[in-house]
C-alpha cells in the first residue's frame, strides 16, 4: 500500500471514528452538503458535521443543552436555511427553540448561526433531531439524541448502553426530495446505522454491530424515517422492551417490533445465543421489501465470530410488539374522566385529501409568513386571529384535552403516525383495538393512527401545562409538506411570560425575510 493510500485510509477511518463520537451537552452542529454513498450510490445530501445521519448528540438529566447550528448550506434544491427540531423534548419556556420554521421561528438563513439553548430538567431517555423546514431532513439533516439518567431505574436489567448500542433506521432515496414524486413509492434503501443496500447495489458495505456473549445491552431504536415504517427483528433473539419515546416502559418481551417514523424504542438484547453473525432486519412497509441481497439488513456480530455475512434465517414472528401491551414504568394518571370524552375539551380531526394536499377538518396547512409564535406574542391570541385560519387551535390552561384521529379511506397512505410536539400523551385508544384503556396505557409522543380498514379511531390525551403553539403532524414528511397538519396554541395568554426570547431568535425573521428566494 503506498504512503497516500495508507493515508487515505487513515483519514476515511478517522472521519468514521468521529461521526460514532457522541457530541454535546454543548456542541456546534455544522450543516453543509456532501456527497454521500451510504449505500454504494453517490448523491448530494444536507450532512451534519460532515456526516448523514448526524452525530449522536447525547447528555444526562438536569442538563442544559447549548447546541449552535452553523448554516454553511450552499445548494437551492435542498434548501439553503435551516431549522432544527429536537423531537420529543418538552421545551417548557423555550417554545422558541423548538425548531419548526413558521410554527417557533423563520428559517436559520445561509451563513448564519442560531443557538438552541434549552434545559432538560425531567425527562431522559431516546430522543432524535432533524430538520423541520419542508422535507429537508429527508436529504439527510437527522441524527439521534440520548439524555441518559444516572439513575436509571431499568439499569439492573442491562450491562451496555453507550454510542455503540444506538440503532438508528433511515430511508434513503437516490433523488433529492424536491427533485423526487410528491409522493414517493418507497425508498431506493433502507440504512441501518447510515449504511445499508438498494437492488441496485448488493455488495455495498452493512452496518455490523458487535456483541459481547453473555452481556446484556441496551440498543436504542431511533426511527429517522421521512416515510415508512419498518419491521425490525434481529435473528435468533428476542427484544425486551423498557423504553417508548422517552418513556420508561414495564419491559415486554417482543420478537418483532413495527415501528413508525420517529418514533424509539429501547429494548434488551440477551447476547445469549452461539457465536455467531445474525442478521438484523428493518423491512419497510412498501416499496422495496424482503432481503434479498442482504437488503434491509444490518450484522449483529458475536466476538469471536467470523467477519463473514450472516446465514440464519428469519423465522415467523410469534410475539410481535402491540402497542396495547406496553404500559408505563410508573403508573401514571390519564388526564380526565375514565369515559370517552371525559375531558375538558375533545377535539376530532377529520382527514381527507385532493391529490395533491391533506386536509384536516378542511383545512390544509400552508406555512405562515410569521411564525406561530411571533403572532401571539405580537398579540394574537384567538384561533380567528392566528394564522393559518383554519388550522390553529386554541387550548385554555390547565386543561385536559382529547384529539381522536378516525381513520379513513380518505386520506391514503395509512398508518399515519401523528407526533404532538412539547408533551408526552396517554393513548387511551391504540390501532388495531377498540377498547379504550383509563387505566395504564402507554405515553408516547408519536402514534400510529392506524387504518381504515380495521376501523381504527386512534384517541390521546395530555393535560395542558406548557404554554406555547405546538405543531401536531403527520411524522411522514411528505405528507407534512402536502399540508397533513394543525398548531395547538396552548394557554396563548402565558406564552409570552413564559417563553421570553433571546434577541437572535427575534433577528430571525428580518434576516431570512430579506433573503432572495434563492438563497431560502
Amino acid at each position: 500500500m503506498s504512503r497516500f493510500q495508507s493515508l487515505l485510509a487513515f483519514i476515511t477511518v478517522s472521519l468514521v471514528a468521529v461521526a460514532h463520537a457522541a457530541i454535546g451537552p454543548v456542541a456546534d452542529l455544522t450543516i453543509t452538503d456532501a456527497a454521500v454513498s451510504p449505500d454504494g450510490f453517490t448523491r448530494q445530501a444536507v450532512v451534519v458535521n460532515g456526516a448523514t445521519p448526524g452525530p449522536l448528540v447525547a447528555g444526562n438529566i438536569g442538563d442544559r443543552f447549548q447546541l449552535n447550528v452553523i448554516d454553511n448550506l450552499t445548494n437551492h434544491t435542498m434548501l439553503k436555511s435551516t431549522s432544527i427540531h429536537w423531537h420529543g423534548f418538552f421545551q417548557h419556556g423555550t417554545n422558541w427553540a423548538d425548531g419548526p420554521a413558521f410554527i417557533n421561528q423563520c428559517p436559520i438563513s445561509p451563513g448564519h448561526s442560531f443557538l438552541y439553548d434549552f434545559q432538560v430538567p425531567d425527562q431522559a431517555g431516546t430522543f432524535w433531531y432533524h430538520s423541520h423546514l419542508s422535507t429537508q431532513y429527508c436529504d439527510g439533516l437527522r441524527g439521534p439524541f440520548v439524555v441518559y439518567d444516572p439513575n436509571d431505574p431499568h439499569a439492573s436489567r442491562y450491562d451496555v448502553d453507550n454510542d455503540d448500542t444506538v440503532i438508528t433506521l433511515a430511508d434513503w432515496y437516490h433523488t433529492a426530495a424536491k427533485l423526487g414524486p410528491r409522493f414517493p413509492l418507497g425508498a431506493d434503501a433502507t440504512l441501518i446505522n447510515g449504511k445499508g443496500r438498494s437492488p441496485s447495489d448488493t455488495t455495498a458495505e452493512l452496518s455490523v454491530i458487535n456483541v459481547t456473549k453473555g452481556k446484556r445491552y441496551r440498543f436504542r431504536l431511533v426511527s429517522l424515517s421521512c416515510d415508512p415504517n419498518h419491521t425490525f427483528s434481529i435473528d435468533g433473539h428476542n427484544l425486551t422492551i423498557i423504553e417508548v419515546d422517552s418513556v420508561n416502559s414495564q419491559p415486554l418481551e417482543v420478537d418483532s417490533i413495527q415501528i413508525f417514523a420517529a418514533q424509539r424504542y429501547s429494548f434488551v438484547l440477551d447476547a445469549n445465543q452461539d457465536v455467531d453473525n445474525y442478521w438484523i432486519r428493518a423491512n419497510p412497509n412498501f416499496g422495496n421489501v424482503g432481503f434479498d441481497g442482504g437488503i434491509n439488513s444490518a450484522i449483529l456480530r458475536y466476538d469471536g465470530a467470523p467477519a463473514v455475512e450472516p446465514t440464519t434465517n428469519q423465522t415467523t414472528s410469534v410475539k410481535p410488539l402491540k402497542e396495547v401491551d406496553l404500559h408505563p414504568l410508573v403508573s401514571t394518571p390519564v388526564p380526565g374522566s375514565p369515559s370517552s370524552g371525559g375531558v375538558d375539551k375533545a377535539i376530532n380531526l377529520a382527514f381527507n385529501f385532493n391529490g395533491t394536499n391533506f386536509f384536516i377538518n378542511g383545512a390544509s396547512f400552508v406555512p405562515p409568513t410569521v411564525p406561530v409564535l411571533l403572532q401571539i406574542l405580537s398579540g394574537a391570541q384567538t384561533a380567528q386571529d392566528l394564522l393559518p385560519s383554519g388550522s390553529v387551535y386554541v387550548l385554555p390552561s390547565n386543561a385536559t384535552i382529547e384529539i381522536s384521529f378516525p381513520a379513513t379511506a380518505a386520506a391514503p397512505g395509512a398508518p399515519h403516525p401523528f407526533h404532538l410536539h412539547g408533551h408526552t400523551f396517554a393513548v387511551v385508544r391504540s390501532a388495531g383495538s377498540t377498547a379504550y384503556n383509563y387505566d395504564n396505557p402507554i405515553f408516547r409522543d408519536v402514534v400510529s393512527t392506524g387504518t381504515p380498514a380495521a376501523g381504527d379511531n386512534v384517541t390521546i390525551r395530555f393535560d395542558t401545562n406548557n404554554p406555547g403553539p405546538w405543531f401536531l403532524h403527520c411524522h411522514i414528511d411528505f405528507h407534512l409538506e402536502g399540508g397533513f397538519a394543525v398548531v395547538m396554541a396552548e394557554d396563548t395568554p402565558d406564552v409570552k411570560a413564559v417563553n421570553p426570547v433571546p434577541q437572535a431568535w427575534s433577528d430571525l425573521c428580518p434576516t431570512y425575510d430579506a433573503l432572495d428566494p434563492s438563497d431560502q
